[in-house]
């Protein structure tokens, strides 16, 4: 097979195009439109669209022009991976190394599902560069497998090499929680892991100190919440397109349940939860609670003429 995930592509007997966001087989790949419907597409009524943009620069533009670093600024630390949503199509994420250090990197990729390896990358990195190792579905994240890392240093100049990196990840979407931050070497966004990170080191006269100190206890005190509490899941998390449906409802419930004793604790007369109409599965679990719960008076569709029935507003025992 030829053809690689996120490559644009032209139907051969139809008048149709789109971009690669699955390989089924080798034989068979899934297609996404502008309609966002992918369908599965044999690869021989397939053919690549040349010269079509990704919205990524060459890895020998993204260089860093000068390679040779001076001594006195020798960077020794900075190697991360990168993970950046596709600018055409968000169901898709390109992994990147990023060597911010001023050392040669020779690094390798691979991948561990079912017991099976499967080699995909491996070169060398300049100093202060940045080069795509991988593509991965976003809908499966869930299917990805173990991903394999190994890279060791070189320098000519009298610097210590680093110790070889060898390590493994196995992603989930909780590893996305954090915003997205800017990529360096590269004007995009994305999610950043460390992987030379500094050894811990441990402060043995604190660590004494600890046995014999006794904590002091803090009182927790519960943060007062706004009136209107908006449980749509784009407001709760950042990485919302990484999560499945039960665990965005999870968190949507959690969030609920946490204002609504924080609104019953600050003693509030009434409170608005928006949960948009959907499926209705959101509402029907807020409204079960909420008819079972002691501190509750009342609850009923809160101001139609702005919410339709996407919000509900509860009534507080006084």
């Amino acid at each position: 097979m030829n053809f690689k995930l996120g490559e644009f592509v032209r139907f051969i007997d139809e008048n149709r195009e789109g971009y690669i966001t699955r390989i089924i087989d080798e034989q068979i790949v899934g297609v996404t439109g502008d309609d966002d419907f992918e369908i599965p597409v044999a690869i021989n009524n397939l053919a690549r669209v040349h010269g079509h943009s990704t919205g990524f620069e060459d890895d020998e533009e993204l260089a860093i022009e000068d390679k040779l670093v001076a001594l006195e600024n020798f960077k020794e630390k900075g190697i991360h991976l990168a993970f950046i949503p596709d600018t055409n199509k968000g169901s898709l994420v390109h992994f990147y190394l990023v060597n911010e250090t001023s050392f040669e990197l020779f690094f390798t990729l691979n991948s561990l599902a079912k017991e099976v390896y499967k080699g995909e990358f491996s070169g060398k990195m300049e100093p202060l560069s940045i080069t795509k190792v991988h593509t991965a579905a976003l809908s499966e994240l869930d299917l990805w497998p173990k991903y394999l890392i190994q890279a060791i240093s070189y320098t000519s100049l009298n610097i210590k090499p680093l110790k070889p990196i060898i390590t493994d990840f196995k992603f989930k979407a909780k590893d996305f929680a954090d915003s997205k931050k800017d990529i360096p070497f590269i004007k995009q966004q994305g999610w950043l892991v460390q992987l030379d990170e500094p050894e811990l080191k441990i402060d043995v006269q604190k660590l004494k100190e600890s046995f014999f100190n006794q904590p002091k206890t803090e009182k927790k005190q519960t943060e007062k919440p706004q009136r209107e509490v908006d449980l749509h899941i784009e407001k709760l998390r950042a990485d919302f397109q990484f999560l499945s449906k039960a665990e965005i409802l999870e968190i949507q419930l959690k969030e609920f349940e946490t204002k609504l004793d924080a609104a019953i604790s600050h003693q509030f007369t009434d409170m608005i939860f928006i949960h948009g109409v959907g499926n209705g599965i959101l509402k029907n679990h807020i409204h079960k609670t909420l008819g079972k719960h002691p501190q509750v008076r009342t609850f009923k569709d809160a101001y139609k003429e702005k919410f339709g029935y996407g919000a509900t507003e509860v009534i507080f025992k006084t």
